[in-house]
């Protein structure tokens, strides 16, 4: 049985981060993949979603331009597009695995324990002085009569035909991303929403404003609808809500949600406790396994399910494991972005119901030169606490996610108003022009 200083399940972004920085120091490493090398988001997520994006909200702008200096708005080619996209990314994971080969040993296959250090792998066992597991998340499939005719969030990124009519079960980031797609590309889509509310965990009142602007677009929202079948007849599918509702459509698309690749690991027969949010570790991402370490993901830590993070947390763990920093995982300040159209951007603290202990001021960008030129209704809320600290900030608007990048150091550096104007003279006009006074 073989040996090695390292174990890595997984090659996502969590995995090759901390793979590359294990390699330069010259211990044994196996890195481990039964599925895409890469994992989800070089391949099925946030890279090919914001090659897309770049396209459908380059087309949306000039929409909404039509009659102030545009004269026709642009038209979505879908199938160029992705034969664009495809061209860009279909290589990509034979890439990532020539990257591995080349820095560590490798296994083609899902790992799975047999002991609390030991990984079978098509059915050779190694062991690993410490095991790291970064297996990701997956597309979370509704188990409704019917089911096998759905598609989910990696069918439609490699979509070659476009629907005529698209359903989407589902108003996350990614129901809400792909319904954008589509219906901009000219697919006439439904979403259906279970409760009374898109994007939880989204500053509401501007995912309202969202809602607003997606229906005049032509996207279909019903809320307080669930799929009870799905079925075949004849040239079209038949969705039947728990309404009674017949739906008639071309495609349906499964976005009710992501789950942990937990299943394949037997994680029980290393003592490792999971549920099913993912698996369970403590303040330096260890499980219940000694020496048996989680990151990305795979763990059910409250902590968004982002590229960012999961990159982060393995930087961490380097150096809790190669450098003796003994300092307890702390969450950095988080940025999160749903790239529909407007975007819905935030960070820190959200305003809710009841927020006395914050001062709230939402600023109207739309007058600036920059937004008007755009015909833009960009509205940025920033949240203060009482020492007139910024501690959050959520915006809606075209370029949401870049303004509200320029206030994550703001907040995690705890920068004040005289010291961004002190210290700072931003590109004019944008918005980090205007910071120093929004401060």
């Amino acid at each position: 049985m073989k040996h090695y200083d390292y174990i890595i399940l997984g090659t996502g972004p969590a995995g090759y981060k901390l793979a590359k920085l294990i390699a330069k120091t010259g211990k044994s490493l196996l890195a481990v993949e039964g599925g895409l090398f890469g994992g989800t988001c070089p391949n099925v997520g946030c890279e090919p979603k914001i090659f897309l994006h770049g396209t459908i909200a380059a087309a949306l702008a000039t929409q909404q331009l039509v009659g102030k200096g545009i004269a026709e708005p642009a038209k979505i080619d879908w199938s160029q597009l992705m034969k664009t996209k495809k061209a860009r990314f279909d290589s990509w994971p034979d890439e990532t695995r020539a990257i591995y080969e080349n820095m560590c040993d490798v296994e083609v296959g899902y790992g799975k324990f047999v002991g609390p250090h030991t990984i079978e792998v098509n059915g050779k066992q190694y062991q690993g002085d410490k095991i790291i597991i970064a297996t990701g998340h997956r597309p979370h499939r509704l188990t409704l009569p019917g089911h096998e005719l759905t598609h989910d969030s990696s069918d439609v990124l490699s979509l070659s035909e476009l629907p005529k009519r698209t359903v989407v079960i589902g108003a996350g980031f990614v129901g809400i991303e792909l319904a954008t797609f589509l219906a901009a590309a000219g697919s006439e889509v439904t979403i259906l929403v279970r409760s009374d509310r898109i994007l939880r965990g989204f500053y509401q009142k501007y995912a309202q404003e969202l809602i607003t602007k997606m229906e005049q677009r032509g996207i279909k929202i019903i809320f307080f609808t669930e799929t009870q079948k799905l079925e075949q007849i004849d040239n079209e599918l038949i969705l039947t809500t728990n309404r009674d509702e017949e739906i008639p459509t071309d495609y349906v698309i499964d976005a009710s949600g992501r789950i942990p690749n937990a299943d394949k690991l037997n994680l029980e027969s290393a003592g490792i406790e999971y549920d099913r949010k993912g698996i369970t570790v403590d303040d330096h991402l260890m499980t219940t396994a000694s020496d048996v370490y989680a990151i990305g993901d795979i763990t059910n830590q409250k902590l968004p399910k982002l590229t960012t993070v999961a990159e982060y947390e393995a930087g961490y763990l380097f150096d809790y494991l190669e450098k003796g920093k003994s300092e307890a995982f702390v969450a950095p300040v988080i940025g999160t972005t749903a790239f529909a159209y407007p975007e819905l951007a935030q960070v820190g603290h959200i305003p809710e119901k009841d927020d006395s202990n914050f001062e709230i001021v939402e600023h109207d960008l739309s007058g600036g030169s920059l937004y008007a030129g755009m015909n833009e209704q960009t509205k940025l809320t920033l949240v203060f606490n009482h020492g007139h600290q910024l501690v959050g900030a959520s915006e809606i608007g075209a370029q949401a996610a870049d303004d509200i990048n320029y206030l994550i150091p703001v907040i995690g550096l705890k920068i004040t108003g005289d010291e961004w104007r002190k210290k700072l003279v931003p590109i004019y006009p944008a918005l980090a022009d205007k910071i120093g006074g929004l401060l």
